[in-house]
């Protein structure tokens, strides 16, 4: 790893959160160098320690692994006041503060947005919740699926004959964690290079799934449609879908615009089809779709995965094999390009770990730390910041404060 400064060293990130949006947004901001303090309960921690490789109670999860890189652990017991105190007392030590807490219990602990923002005007305050700070909703909780299903998204994704399926991923989780960690940099820009304070970030988890409805809700007030779900097929674009190859596997493409679609015509060796009335342009081919993708359907049979793909790339056609996660371990490209890098833990070994995105040529991010320990830090944090003697920890400790 290069040992350029990152962008965000010298901002201090307060990482009162737990399961998922929010602590990763943490995670994104540690990722480029703002330094993460995370606040666990004795004893517990933070929900993802609980995770697949922590079976034996000996190790950390391997989603803590990665989740809790470049972060410190501190545990202090937020159920109680004294607990609550020394979360009061280190508000003022930070840049930024995110958490997760529904509004009642923030409001019930005294650590309510405006009660945060009179002990730090200048710290940044991240709140991530169900459904916000605000409205009839506010007081209910929320996970990433409920949040899909709020958000509008599970409702379009799977077969049309079906139930609707959640994503496969916590997708609204991390979708969140992205546009948390950009407000969170305007939000930092703003105070820093704009003359501006502090201020609250309110995201609903919601929020961000719904921001992904491209023009649903437009095409509902205007001609009263509802998006519907249309399986691995494209509203008003074809061809753009899923196909079975001969050797049991599936490949996705998309040629959809015309330029596309004349290629496409060129691989199939039918270029009768990009002259054909029915397919000569987008709202013809979403017409007599049906007819097309069964041409489609028995070409792409009669290939392999990897034939399809190449024949398909090398016409400058997009097609992708559909990916399980041994096929992306195995790939060139994620490796070779740096989307996965690979680290060494001290207690799993050597292991495969998304790399910090996005790549940045001048200031890239980096894992500095891999997931600590529960409580690793609380003894350093809490006397180089509120100058508690070792005294102090001991009593703390013995009433089960931290």
């Amino acid at each position: 790893m290069t040992d350029t400064q990152l962008p965000l060293e010298g901002i201090r990130v307060l990482d009162l959160s737990t399961v998922l949006a929010a602590p990763v947004t943490a995670t994104f901001l540690g990722d480029f160098g703002a330094e993460v303090v995370k606040v666990e309960e004795p004893g517990t921690g933070d929900f993802t320690r609980a995770g697949l490789g922590s079976e034996d109670g000996r190790h950390r999860s391997l989603q803590w692994v990665q989740e809790g890189r470049n972060k410190k652990s501190v545990t202090i017991d937020l159920r109680t006041e004294c607990g609550r105190d020394l979360v009061r007392q280190l508000i003022p030590q930070f840049d930024v503060v995110v958490s997760n807490y529904r509004p009642p219990t923030l409001e019930k602990w005294g650590l309510g947005p405006e009660t945060l923002q009179q002990l730090n005007p200048r710290a940044v305050l991240v709140f991530i919740t169900g459904y916000g700070l605000t409205g009839p909703y506010r007081d209910r909780g929320a996970f990433d699926r409920i949040s899909s299903a709020f958000a509008g998204l599970t409702y379009v994704s799977g077969e049309p004959d079906r139930d609707p399926v959640r994503s496969g991923y916590s997708v609204v989780d991390y979708m969140s964690a992205y546009l948390a960690a950009f407000a969170t940099v305007t939000a930092l820009y703003h105070r820093d290079h704009r003359g501006g304070t502090g201020q609250i970030i309110d995201l609903g988890l919601y929020e961000a799934g719904f921001r992904a409805s491209e023009n649903a809700l437009l095409a509902y007030a205007a001609a009263g449609q509802i998006r519907e779900r249309l399986g691995n097929k494209n509203l008003g674009i074809v061809p753009a879908s899923d196909f079975d190859t001969a050797d049991g596997r599936r490949v996705s493409l998309h040629a959809g615009t015309d330029p596309l679609f004349r290629k496409l015509a060129a691989v199939l060796e039918r270029p009768d089809l990009a002259t054909d009335p029915r397919f000569a342009t987008r709202t013809d081919r979403v017409v007599h779709q049906d007819a097309l993708y069964s041409i489609i359907t028995d070409w792409v049979a009669a290939q392999t995965a990897d034939q399809a793909v190449k024949l398909l790339n090398d016409a400058d056609i997009p097609a992708a094999p559909i990916m399980n996660i041994a096929d992306i371990a195995a790939d060139p490209h994620y490796s070779e390009r740096g989307t996965v890098v690979t680290v060494d833990d001290e207690q799993h070994g050597v292991l495969p770990m998304a790399a910090p995105l996005p790549r940045m040529t001048g200031t890239p991010g980096r894992i500095r730390t891999l997931g600590p320990d529960l409580g690793e830090h609380t003894d350093a944090v809490l006397t180089e910041m509120l100058g508690l003697s070792g005294d102090d920890l001991a009593l703390l400790r013995t009433d089960g404060v931290i």
